[in-house]
């Protein structure tokens, strides 16, 4: 059996985690710069604030119900996340962490899983002080739909199980497609077209017709639907388009900040992309004006590249990056948002390097790896190009309503008083 363990509110429960007084009192989290709601607490959420809501556009709703507002802390979530998964570690025989949030557990070989499920989620969210939620099933499908069951339905004590073909089935029924694990918006516009609205309205068409209409990947999940495990860590594919971007907190106008504003983007992209051992072939780089300020003039210029011979190197993207930007950008414009995307993404071990390359693509390659490795032990911007900067340049976030981190900042240790 596989297990899928879900942090809830993840973003809300980190900002409860030092600061006690906030249990039972309505929280939500921006976005970068401040922009729009992205997280929110189950009291949040019974206020009726939607996700993605503009900040702007709640202020009123936000001071009558006294919501509490936090900007986006990143160190502090991702120090938590951390925490977390090690405590999982060492309850389970294995563990493949999914993202910032979640994480798939190997359960073979664990009889009582309903008593061990109950101790897990208990250990975990006492060890944390983040709540989690339990859900147990024969694949990864299936466990990320009964995970979002053992969330919605107190009944189930944070713990769901789906042990039996009865269990699928009635879980099946109550699924909307589109709230399956890897079937996006225009796949359930084409899947309700066709006249399958739930979970298991998918499961009852043949294997071929969903081959047809979905392809491989659609395949794989139909059959993982049916308990059949086929979706793997190994099989998840790599992303075909990696984006960093990002609104300033300030208007930008001069060409310098726009450059360092982007290479960092492109530094950034160039670290996911080694993440999950890819190579990219091209790039689009872009810089908008502010389209809701009409009093401006507007801009909104992109260009798109193609690399001679596929990179994961900081410094050629970076490179390419910084030409990219050198084409589009015009003077007399205030821009607003920036940002970077790595395209025609190809894994690194299928790829045959180049007689041709110039080169050394190894030694870029340990470059590289020490530079992350350095960078993730001491802090992201330990160790950065000078096309980087060095200085806080005033397209930083604007995160007016940010907390502390206790357990990572040295200043921002807890007092306490007696």
């Amino acid at each position: 059996m596989i297990g899928l363990i879900d942090c809830n509110n993840f973003f809300a429960s980190c900002e409860r985690v030092f600061n006690p007084n906030l249990d039972g009192k309505p929280i939500v989290v921006l976005s970068n710069n401040d922009g729009a709601i992205i997280a929110r607490s189950e009291e949040a959420k019974r206020l009726a604030v939607k996700m993605g809501a503009p900040f702007y556009q709640i202020k009123d709703l936000i001071r009558q119900h006294n919501i509490n507002v936090f900007s986006s802390n990143y160190t502090l979530y991702g120090d938590l996340s951390r925490r977390v998964m090690s405590i999982l570690a060492d309850q389970v025989p294995e563990i493949d962490v999914y993202s910032i949030d979640e994480a798939f557990l190997d359960l073979a070989g664990i009889d009582n899983l309903s008593d061990f499920g109950q101790k897990l989620v208990k250990t975990t969210s006492r060890s944390s002080g983040i709540p989690v939620s339990l859900g147990v099933a024969p694949t990864r499908t299936l466990a990320k739909l009964a995970n979002s069951f053992a969330k919605r339905y107190p009944a189930y004590n944070k713990v769901c199980i789906m042990d039996s073909d009865e269990k699928r089935i009635k879980a099946l029924q109550k699924t909307p497609v589109g709230y399956i694990w890897g079937i996006g918006r225009q796949t359930t516009k084409t899947l309700e077209y066709y006249g399958i609205k739930t979970a298991y309205d998918l499961t009852q068409k043949s294997r071929s017709w969903v081959r047809s209409k979905m392809t491989v990947v659609g395949e794989r999940t139909w059959l993982e639907l049916h308990g059949e495990p086929c979706i793997t860590s190994d099989s998840v594919v790599e992303k075909q388009q990696i984006c960093t971007s990002r609104s300033f907190g300030e208007m930008v106008t001069d060409f310098d900040s726009l450059r360092e504003s982007v290479a960092n983007f492109a530094s950034a992209c160039a670290v996911k992309l080694r993440k999950q051992n890819s190579l990219a072939q091209g790039m689009i780089v872009f810089a908008y004006t502010n389209r809701h300020r009409e009093d401006l003039q507007q801009y909104f210029p992109s260009k798109a590249i193609q690399f001679s011979f596929p990179t994961a190197d900081t410094m050629e993207i970076i490179k390419h990056a910084s030409s990219a930007l050198k084409e589009i950008y015009r003077e007399g414009y205030e821009y607003k948002k920036a940002g970077v995307i790595l395209t025609h993404i190809i894994s690194e071990t299928n790829y045959m390097h180049d007689l041709f390359d110039p080169r050394d693509r190894e030694k870029q390659k340990c470059i590289s790896q020490m530079i992350d490795s350095i960078n993730q032990k001491n802090g992201t911007n330990c160790i950065k190009l000078a096309a980087q900067g060095v200085g806080k340049a005033d397209w930083n976030l604007r995160r007016d309503f940010l907390s502390k981190c206790p357990s990572t900042n040295m200043r921002d240790i807890i007092e306490v008083r007696g």
